[in-house]
C-alpha cells in the first residue's frame, strides 16, 4: 500500500533525490547509502575551540550528503527530514548510547537565526532533532527534543569566517530559556545540530547549557553532541585509514 502511495504522490507532486537529482525518490538507495552506510565517528575540528563537548557525526559533508543537507535546510526539502534525523539518531546513539536508569536522552538543537527561519520557511536543525527523537524512540531509546536555546543578541552570518572569527561572533550569544535548566535536569543532553565545521557553535551551545545547569542546582557539564555530517578535514581525522590515504 505504501508502495502504491509513493507512486500516486510522485506523478502529481514529482519529487527529485536530494543527493542526485534521481527522479521520483526524496534519497535514492546510491545517496542513501554515503548518508547512512558507514559506522559514526567522533570528530574534531582543528583547531579544537575550549569546550567543545564530544562531537560525533554520521558522515562527512561531501557529495550526496551536502547536497541532501543543503535540499532539505535551503530548499525546503522537507521529507528529507527523516532519512538525515535517522543519521543523526544514529550518530546520537553513538556517543550517548542509552541512560542506564531509563531517563530520556534529551535532545537540544542549535536554533536558527530568527531571520534565517524566516528565509527558509522552517528551522532545518530543530526539524531533524525531532525526527531523530522519533526514530530513537522506534528503536528502543527514550528521547525527546528539549529546545531550551535561544539567541539573546544578534549573530553575523557565519559564511566565509574563519575560526577564530566565528568564536568571537558567538561568545556569549546563546542562553537558555526560563526553566530550561530544570527540564535538563530530567534526562541525558545531548547536543544536536546538522553540520559541524569550526566547533565554534557546539562550544558556546555547550557553555551556554552547562551554565543553566549549573544555576539549576545539577552543575553537570554537557559532555555529547551528535551532528549529521562534519567538514571532511574533521570527519577522516577520526580515522587513520582516511588520514593515510590523504597523506599518500
Amino acid at each position: 500500500m505504501r508502495g502504491w502511495w509513493r507512486e500516486i504522490t510522485g506523478l502529481v507532486l514529482p519529487v527529485s533525490c536530494g543527493g542526485c537529482g534521481r527522479a521520483r525518490t526524496e534519497l535514492c538507495e546510491t545517496c542513501g547509502a554515503q548518508l547512512h552506510g558507514g559506522a559514526p565517528r567522533r570528530v574534531r575540528p582543528a583547531p579544537e575551540p575550549p569546550g567543545l563537548p564530544v562531537v560525533h557525526a554520521a558522515a562527512g559533508y561531501e557529495n550526496a550528503v551536502r547536497a541532501a543537507l543543503l535540499a532539505h535546510k535551503e530548499r525546503g526539502v522537507l521529507a528529507l527530514a527523516r532519512p538525515l534525523g535517522r543519521a543523526l539518531a544514529v550518530a546520537v546513539r553513538a556517543g550517548a548510547g542509552q541512560v542506564p536508569d531509563g531517563r530520556p536522552l534529551l535532545l537540544v538543537p542549535v536554533p536558527s537565526t530568527r531571520r534565517a527561519v524566516a528565509a527558509r520557511g522552517h528551522d532545518p536543525g530543530r526539524r531533524i532533532a525531532w525526527a531523530a527523537a522519533a526514530h530513537l524512540r522506534r528503536t528502543g531509546t527514550p528521547a525527546t527534543v528539549a529546545a531550551v536555546l535561544r539567541l539573546r543578541r544578534a549573530v553575523a552570518d557565519q559564511a566565509g569566517l574563519t575560526a577564530p572569527e566565528r568564536r568571537a561572533n558567538l561568545a556569549d550569544a546563546l542562553s537558555v530559556v526560563t526553566g530550561g535548566g530544570r527540564l535538563l535536569a530530567n534526562g541525558r543532553v545531548v547536543l544536536v545540530d546538522d553540520l559541524l565545521t569550526t566547533g565554534a557553535t557546539l562550544a558556546e551551545a555547550a557553555r551556554a547549557l552547562t551554565c543553566a545547569q549549573g544555576r539549576a542546582g545539577s552543575g553537570a557539564a554537557v559532555r555529547d553532541a551528535a551532528v549529521v555530517a562534519a567538514s571532511p578535514a574533521a570527519f577522516d581525522a577520526a580515522c587513520p585509514a582516511a588520514r593515510e590515504i590523504n597523506r599518500n
